[in-house]
């Protein structure tokens, strides 16, 4: 019989390649391309960080606006991420990195620019009057109690550089950075979770005195390993939902 069906499709015109061809259609090839391989380190992971804060979270970068996050105490930048991610922040660029991402993941970056120790930049004083810093320097070391406005220092310690574990440095950032989230949470586009102590403190606050907080603080210079206070070493003025631990 098989004899036949070799004989009828010789007739038809088809070879004994195509037979042979055809006989092997349901081989598997020899060889399977592999697909590139891709790294999972945590480096890889935050690449699209430290395009624009750097490798370390030295920041810099995107005129200023991109700030230096390396070092800033692990709970204000785990508390950023899930502000940018769920609304209380807005910038398009954060918000669409970050929106998908698991708590969990969220705080292993925090975790790894909270430990790094880049380098400082130098201050630079913007082109201000010496009035206008004499202001911003009394709004940031005394506050005005009279007004029911506490000091810079109250909250972010005597150093500037911030309060473990979720109180951020105020040093070593620019001036339009400092002054634009100030204005932000004037205007209530920055917020955290209430009671939201930031917007109730710069509600109090006019556009000059933002700009010259924003003055002093930008001109001030960092000392050599200063780091962020203790937890529990200071006592705040306000109760805020960021320090309590929700954002």
């Amino acid at each position: 019989m098989r004899g036949v069906v070799l004989l009828a499709l010789l007739a038809l015109g088809v070879s004994g390649a195509v037979l042979a061809q055809t006989g092997k259609s349901n081989a598997r090839p020899t060889s399977v391309p592999e697909h590139p391989k891709v790294s999972t380190s945590l480096r890889q992971r935050i690449a699209a960080c430290t395009a624009c804060h750097g490798a370390y979270g030295q920041g810099g970068g995107s005129g200023g606006y991109a700030p230096r996050i390396g070092g800033k105490p692990v709970g204000y930048l785990y508390h950023q991420l899930q502000n940018f991610r769920d609304g209380r922040r807005t910038y398009p660029l954060m918000t669409w990195m970050v929106q998908y991402l698991p708590d969990a993941y969220m705080q292993e970056i925090a975790t790894y620019f909270s430990d790094q120790s880049p380098p400082l930049s130098a201050p630079q004083t913007p082109m201000v009057s010496v009035a206008t810093l004499d202001t911003g320097r009394k709004l940031a070391t005394r506050g005005d109690p009279a007004r029911g406005v506490p000091a810079c220092m109250a909250c972010h310690g005597s150093s500037l550089m911030g309060v473990q574990p979720d109180v951020p440095g105020l040093i070593g950032l620019s001036n339009d950075y400092i002054s634009a989230q100030l204005g932000a949470f004037k205007q209530g586009i920055r917020r955290t979770k209430a009671p939201d102590c930031m917007h109730e403190v710069t509600a109090k606050l006019d556009g000059a005195e933002i700009g010259a907080v924003a003055a002093w603080l930008s001109s001030q210079p960092v000392p050599a390993g200063a780091r962020p206070e203790p937890a529990g070493s200071v006592k705040f003025p306000l109760r805020c939902g960021s320090i309590d631990g929700d954002g």
